[in-house]
């Protein structure tokens, strides 16, 4: 299991380390569609465009909402 204390502590996360990929356990285990709907609805934080194709989460905004959800 991951702990925050193996994780960055500032900077952003790219979607497959939130939910997770097939090398990676996830943060919070939700599906794409599921967590994307979050976002839309405001149910998760909103992403910050880092680039022309890039998107991030905040590491602040995942962490407050692990300690929030209770993952």
């Amino acid at each position: 299991m991951v702990t925050q204390k193996q994780l960055p502590q500032t900077g952003f996360f790219r979607l497959p380390q939130i939910i997770g990929t097939k090398g990676n356990p996830p943060l919070i285990p939700v599906s794409r569609t599921t967590w994307l709907n979050g976002v839309k609805s405001g149910k998760y934080p909103k992403p910050v465009k880092l680039g022309a194709r890039t998107t991030g989460w905040r590491v602040s905004d995942i962490y407050a909402l692990i300690d929030e959800i209770g993952a």
